[in-house]
């Protein structure tokens, strides 16, 4: 079945599971249409009894159905002692994955899906942001985005306009810096790894790295899957279910300068897994 699968994806790492959710028995799992085995020991393999390359990162244990270049993307943020690490479970989403990481990139449905959390009428508007493919580390980046939050995050006391840096590290992983609230020169980082289970259905794994010593856990937790049930409920009901990549079938507008880098990118790169590229 991975001959079916471009180079490009099939050479990915895709998260399987959190470290610290190391299971007990071994489980069957789905990556990419392909039935795949997940022993006691992060041992993962396909039906045919191979074993997939794979590695632990980023409190996740990655694989891939490929060949990977290298190792995961830098993430410095992780390693650093005094931040919060939160894991907020998976969630199963009945859509694209390509569809799910350009969701996470827009803020113009801050005040309309998650309304007086991210965003509320009547400041709507997205003001001009930088949104590039930064050729030196192949990534996309958006950064000078600004938005008025009433609650940008758990830890913040009322609302604030909240600066956010947006980077795809690869087509189906994807993180946000964003202003935090308790430390003025550091960043909050929300990362969100996508488990592309069939081109249309994924598991999402979302995790933080945050300066916040006094927030319980659970709340931590609550506020973020607030965050992403709300997502779901779009993403889930968008059509056409694959993310188009002909410019033609969606029109975007200004605000949309992180998805016209994203799409643009992925059409680069040859990424087909969970795309449409037929013509309106």
């Amino acid at each position: 079945m991975t001959e079916s699968i471009e180079a490009t994806t099939l050479n990915q790492w895709y998260p399987i599971h959190t470290l610290s959710d190391q299971p007990t028995n071994g489980y069957a799992d789905r990556l990419l249409g392909c039935d795949i085995w997940v022993s006691p020991d992060g041992v993962v393999e396909v039906s045919s009894g191979r074993a997939l390359p794979s590695l632990r990162q980023y409190r996740y244990l990655w694989a891939s159905l490929g060949r990977p270049k290298g190792g995961l993307f830098d993430l410095p943020e992780a390693l650093e002692a005094d931040r919060r690490v939160v894991e907020c479970g998976s969630v199963l989403v009945n859509a694209s994955g390509l569809r799910i990481v350009e969701n996470f990139l827009d803020m113009a449905h801050f005040p309309f899906v998650h309304t007086n959390i991210l965003g509320a009428e009547p400041d709507t508007e997205v003001r001009h942001y930088a949104a590039e493919i930064r050729r030196e580390v192949d990534e996309v980046w958006a950064t000078e985005c600004f938005f008025y939050q009433p609650q940008a995050a758990k830890s913040a006391s009322g609302g604030i306009t909240t600066e956010y840096r947006y980077r795809v590290m690869s087509p189906f992983s994807t993180l946000l810096y964003k202003t935090c609230p308790l430390a003025a020169d550091r960043w909050d980082v929300i990362c969100l790894f996508v488990q592309p289970l069939t081109p249309g259905t994924c598991r999402t794994h979302p995790i933080m790295f945050l300066i916040d010593e006094d927030s319980p856990t659970a709340e931590l937790v609550h506020f973020q899957q607030l965050i992403f049930l709300q997502d779901r409920i779009i993403l889930e009901n968008q059509r056409p279910v694959l993310l188009p990549l002909d410019p033609a079938r969606e029109i975007p507008t200004r605000a949309d300068a992180s998805s016209i880098a994203y799409r643009r990118w992925l059409k680069e790169k040859g990424v087909l897994y969970g795309a449409s590229t037929a013509a309106a």
